[in-house]
């Protein structure tokens, strides 16, 4: 059923009609849950919701002001989710691999250059998109993960810059790349010097590649983690990943970084 979110009683009789909400808004939309949530409210028959997150772990990270400004607005919706009560699973899915092997690696254009954030050194987690969603799938009808936040981080997707280019190097016909180093200042200053919306994904490749922030933090005791908890599902490993874009190429779309 087709409609707008500003359409309280039809998204109420939908939501009668099913018991987990999965949202997937884009980013500029992120506050627009709140009429979800209160639809939700209302139904009262509502299983389990899983907001737009799908990102960092925003509640472990310190990033630029630009990116801290748009994180708040996905705090508030897990403090208002917890708040009131609704049974809830936040998805922690770090990167989107394809969509940030284009902007890492650029694959579709034949240059010899390749910008490297910071020292290239930090740690990121890079998910295939698909299996992103199958673990989405999984995680919103177990009940392990009912009122937790699952965290994406498979081993074999942890990797630095520098490792992805390398890796590109050689599954490219031993291609050599020029390493073009862009020092943290000048992110720093890029965020607040780059005209908006476009200095809005300069701090978050700041917080992602530089300070590497999505490895940041140790995973407890307490924490879910998607390839522990279902260790029998083969997810897509960066290598494999690679390999796609050497036999069918994603294109590279217009997105929000998250």
């Amino acid at each position: 059923m087709q409609g707008e979110l500003n359409e309280h009683e039809k998204i109420v009789s939908v939501l009668r009609e099913v018991d987990i909400v999965i949202s997937t808004l884009p980013c500029p939309q992120v506050l627009d849950q709140l009429k979800i949530i209160d639809a939700i409210k209302v139904a009262g028959n509502i299983k389990r919701f899983l907001p737009s997150d799908f990102g960092c772990e925003e509640d472990r990270v310190t990033p630029l002001p630009l990116f801290q400004d748009f994180l708040d607005k996905k705090k508030k919706i897990r403090r208002v989710i917890e708040e009131i009560g609704i049974p809830y699973t936040i998805v922690s899915a770090n990167c989107f691999g394809a969509y940030f092997v284009n902007i890492l690696l650029r694959p579709h254009e034949k240059q010899d250059d390749i910008v490297v954030y910071g020292s290239g050194k930090a740690k990121a987690v890079l998910n295939y998109e698909e299996d992103v969603a199958l673990y989405t799938i999984k995680v919103a009808n177990d009940p392990r993960t009912c009122n937790h936040i699952v965290i994406y981080r498979p081993f074999k997707n942890i990797v630095s810059q520098l490792e992805l280019i390398s890796l590109w190097e050689k599954k490219s016909t031993n291609r050599s790349f020029n390493r073009v180093y862009v020092p943290e200042e000048e992110w720093v200053r890029l965020s607040k010097t780059t005209p908006a919306p476009n200095n809005i994904p300069v701090s978050i490749l700041h917080s992602i590649f530089v300070k590497g922030e999505l490895m940041n933090f140790e995973l407890g005791e307490d924490d879910i983690e998607a390839s522990r908890l279902y260790p029998d599902l083969e997810y897509t490993t960066i290598d494999q990943l690679l390999d796609i874009f050497l036999v069918n190429p994603p294109k590279p779309t217009i997105a929000a970084i998250e």
